[in-house]
């Protein structure tokens, strides 16, 4: 049994992100053979009812909540100080004291470190300098900046480029000192390599996994659907810029094809905090739900998962999630990157909103096709469990 030291940007529960699906299913991994000290943020409100939940998993735990407007202020340091602007954005007093705290009064085995943000704590921390330090990047953020810089002009398309360059300089330097560094797909991992090279043979990857039992389409899910016609369905957080950008291209650019063909199409946009952006494609035939309290009975019920993704790293859980369901997805090579699955067997895969919109069109008119979605079961059933996946974690662990 490992005392481990477990910081995350964000508090990893309900599980209903990207980010939070992976830190809460690590959390859940850890605790069940060693005591995890945890060090989290609560940045959203409604997520403090959960600190029990979190709690119960640990030995220890921490948690800050914290104001948006004030975190942005403390980020905009980072012009000052000529840094990233998502380093300072999570820099805290109180976390640094609780972090020194435990590293001073437990004997840390490992420390593991979920999202580069969270490195400051540790980073040429003296108190840490002998322990066993893993980093879990799980995608590469900077070239996230990267591709939000090209799409925007002046001066965000500055200020993104920016924090690009900045938060690689920032991720080459944890790699330097941490004894592992961890990604979500051999896509990501071997992105990274080519950037620090010098650190290559401790640079690891861990995939993803869904939790088959729940997302199991042999469950009996109601019919959330009010209106007939063929259901085309996205999931995702609408707050969350890249997915906006997903669903207004396909609303705009790739569905009106579809809806001239099939006049009863519908297309459904499942998540929480739909941005004005988004709340705007609302008609009679595009439908924005806004939160629900469980996502499947939308895949469930769909005829068709899309996940038109144009800015994207590691990979997408929206994608795993339709496949572990027994649906067909059509996505973009951006929402397909790091997942192995057969293109045409297990998963479709268009870039242009042209070719997107004629294999979304041919999927809906060919029933038989629907043996794709029983492949796409398969092999999420053979490759994206999280147990077999994160036993990974134990070589890594250890010195």
């Amino acid at each position: 049994m490992k005392n481990i030291l477990y910081l995350i940007h964000r508090i990893p529960y309900p599980p209903n992100k990207g980010d939070k699906i992976r830190s809460y299913n690590i959390l859940k991994y850890l605790s069940k053979e060693n005591n995890v000290f945890l060090g989290t943020f609560i940045d959203n409100p409604d997520d403090s009812q959960y600190k029990k939940t979190v709690s119960d998993l640990c030995r220890e735990s921490f948690f800050i909540e914290t104001d948006r407007k004030k975190s942005t202020l403390k980020s905009l340091s980072g012009f000052f100080k000529g840094t990233s602007l998502t380093v300072p954005y999570y820099k805290d007093i109180k976390m640094s004291e609780w972090v020194d705290n435990v590293l001073q009064k437990n004997k840390i085995d490992v420390v593991y470190i979920y999202s580069s943000s969270m490195a400051q704590y540790v980073y040429k921390n003296p108190l840490a300098e002998d322990i066993r330090k893993i980093i879990d990047f799980v995608d590469i953020d900077s070239d996230k900046w990267a591709q939000y810089a090209k799409s925007k002009s002046w001066p965000l398309g500055w200020v993104y480029n920016r924090e690009s360059k900045k938060l690689q300089d920032f991720e080459k330097k944890i790699a330097k000192e941490f004894n592992a560094s961890i990604f979500v797909s051999s896509t990501e991992a071997e992105a990274f390599k080519a950037i620090i090279p010098e650190c290559s043979s401790r640079i690891h990857y861990i995939n993803n996994g869904v939790d088959t039992d729940y997302f199991d389409p042999a469950r009996d899910f109601d019919n959330p659907y009010n209106m007939e016609g063929k259901k085309i369905v996205f999931t995702g957080a609408m707050d969350y810029w890249a997915n906006v950008d997903a669903v207004t291209w396909f609303a705009n650019e790739i569905f009106p094809a579809i809806r001239e063909y099939f006049k009863d199409a519908l297309f459904y946009i499942v998540g929480s905090n739909p941005a004005d952006t988004v709340k705007r494609l609302s008609s009679d035939s595009i439908v924005v739900t806004g939160s629900v309290y469980d996502i499947r009975p939308y895949i469930a019920h769909s005829d068709l998962v899309v996940v038109p993704m144009r800015i994207a790293r590691g990979v997408q859980n929206k994608v795993l999630e339709g496949m572990a369901m027994g649906k067909t997805v059509v996505s973009t090579y951006s929402g397909y990157e790091g997942i192995n699955a057969k293109i045409g067997e297990e998963l479709f895969v268009e870039n242009d909103s042209v070719h997107f919109s004629e294999k979304v069109i041919e999927l809906l008119g060919n029933t038989s096709l629907k043996r794709v979605g029983v492949a796409a079961r398969c092999f999420i059933e053979k490759s994206y469990r999280w147990e077999s996946n994160l036993s990974r974690l134990e070589d890594l662990m250890e010195k």
